[in-house]
């Protein structure tokens, strides 16, 4: 129990003391970055999803059979 009770004091002051939390303004920065690349990298995938799908509409609509 000793060592729990420790183990919580030393995060709690790490937290505290040692971790380098983020402005506000650095915080939004980073957010916009990360919306940005999500949508970018959707609509990559939309793409190649629409292509790809093109393509195998065209070659099933070859009947090779």
């Amino acid at each position: 129990m000793n060592d729990l009770i420790l183990y919580i004091k030393e995060s709690y002051n790490e937290l505290i003391h040692k971790v380098t939390w983020p402005t506000w303004p650095s915080l939004f920065s980073s957010s916009r970055l990360v919306i940005i690349a999500t949508i970018i990298l959707s609509l990559v995938i939309f793409l190649m999803d629409v292509v790809s799908k093109g393509v195998l509409t065209r070659i099933y609509e070859l009947n090779f059979i």
